[in-house]
């Protein structure tokens, strides 16, 4: 199931990812496409404005070498302007001779060769100066013009001959201004630039979410594992009080002529592990409020009443005095008077008993449990501490897992069903406190509880 959980993990976060790129990166092209066009139209548009009011025949200028262009009048060197520092000029060949059929102008940050024509009077597109830096083949200006002849004025895209146009009609006459279709298509090499950074990133990130997956999941590994072994270790401690209780039941139903006293064995035996499975059952359901109260949706919380604490301590040493005494342990306190808290009686008393219980079990023989309870800083600090084996280092982390028994051997009479620490935490944990237990040979084990005091 985990393995699952995780590839949905990992294909949730890489949809998302894709999803957030791809309107990222469609959003970019989009623009660049929108902002190519602009400056294509800006450029034709530009160049028109200037030729209208120049309005000097590309033609009318004669090449420096006496040749004339196609539709140049006959005329001498007496009549061919200085051309120094003019478009044209930029837009000769490196000897000279004539412009080149694409060339280059900035316009806003960008070069765009553009091309502007004036319609004749005999409907003849002649090429004008200045701003012009490029011209068009002989074909494609033919082609151009028959598409561009029954139109109005207005702007578009010659997709036959791969090219944007604008046309206006002014005083001066009329003009087309060309540009190439490529040089509105620089978006279709960054989007194939941002399909790679794309393609690249999802990599990486799959990479970082393969890691990440196992780190994020690694509680809920861990809660699954846990549940798994709570649900086994439940599973067993119930399964012996059931066992017996059927074998008792048959034994008693397999002689029903005989009295209830003459089988009384029995029948005190099943009471006695139905209460076993009653006290552990009420554990479970404890534990169960307990957790409830750290998840989002949790009950309301008991009542948070003023509770001196110290009393409540020297009560539970009280009903300890007689167990310590028949089991040979010498039971010591030290509570210092008006430590008060606020919380819930009943439970800070079942956390008490079971530290102290706990001590009195496991202290050596003529050993000696010290229960010490004073004030700290703005806490309330319970310590619980009996000399005895100490708890292996191995089992000192689990000390406070459900169902845990660092002595694998000792009986349920002895040992109880693990519980009553893990019920201790969640009770200190409930409280706004802390547990944590301490544990040589030399110095014995010390449990140590700390509560908020109260206001």
């Amino acid at each position: 199931m985990l393995k699952k959980l995780r590839c949905k993990f990992i294909a949730l976060n890489m949809t998302m990812v894709a999803a957030v790129l791809a309107v990222v990166f469609t959003a970019i092209c989009v623009i660049n496409y929108q902002q190519s066009i602009g400056d294509v139209y800006a450029a034709l548009n530009a160049a028109i404005e200037h030729d209208s009011k120049t309005k000097e025949p590309l033609a009318n200028i004669a090449p420096p070498d006496g040749t004339v262009w196609k539709g140049a009048p006959a005329g001498g060197a007496d009549d061919e302007p200085d051309l120094e520092g003019s478009a044209v000029e930029r837009a000769r060949d490196g000897e000279g001779n004539a412009p080149f059929e694409i060339g280059g102008k900035k316009q806003d940050g960008r070069f765009i060769p553009v091309a502007v024509y004036q319609v004749g009077g005999d409907g003849a597109l002649e090429a004008v100066s200045d701003a012009g830096t490029a011209s068009l083949a002989d074909d494609v200006l033919e082609q151009a013009g028959a598409a561009l002849a029954e139109r109005g004025d207005g702007s578009g895209l010659l997709d036959g001959v791969g090219l944007y146009y604008v046309k206006r009609t002014n005083d001066s006459g009329t003009f087309l201004a060309f540009a190439d279709k490529s040089s509105g298509d620089g978006w279709q090499t960054l989007a194939w630039t941002l399909a790679g950074v794309g393609v690249a990133a999802l990599l990486v990130f799959l990479v970082i979410s393969l890691f990440f997956s196992r780190w994020a999941l690694r509680p809920v590994e861990a809660a699954w594992t846990q549940q798994k072994r709570f649900v086994a270790d439940a599973s067993h401690e119930l399964k012996t009080p059931l066992t017996v209780i059927l074998a008792n039941s048959s034994i008693v139903l397999e002689h029903p002529e005989r009295s209830v006293a003459s089988q009384s064995q029995w029948v005190e035996s099943t009471q006695t592990e139905a209460e076993r499975m009653q006290q552990l059952v009420g554990d479970l359901l404890l534990l169960a409020k307990l957790d409830e109260g750290d998840g989002a949706n949790a009950g309301p919380s008991p009542a948070r009443e003023r509770i001196d604490l110290a009393d409540l301590v020297e009560g539970d040493l009280l009903q300890f005095e007689s167990v310590a005494f028949e089991r040979g342990v010498g039971l010591e306190s030290s509570v210092e008077p008006g430590v008060q808290v606020r919380g819930d009686a009943s439970r800070l008393h079942r956390l008490t008993t079971t530290l102290i219980d706990n001590a009195c079990k496991y202290a050596d023989d003529g050993g000696r449990v010290d229960v010490t309870l004073r004030k700290a800083t703005r806490k309330a600090e319970l310590v619980v501490h009996n000399t005895g084996p100490a708890i292996a280092d191995d089992d000192l982390p689990h000390v406070f897992d459900r169902f845990y028994r660092a002595d694998k051997a000792r009986t349920r009479d002895e040992g109880g069903y693990g519980l009553g620490l893990a019920i201790a935490r969640a009770v200190a944990e409930e409280h706004g406190g802390t547990i944590a237990v301490t544990s040589d040979a030399e110095h014995g084990t010390a449990f140590t509880v700390t509560l908020p005091l109260a206001d």
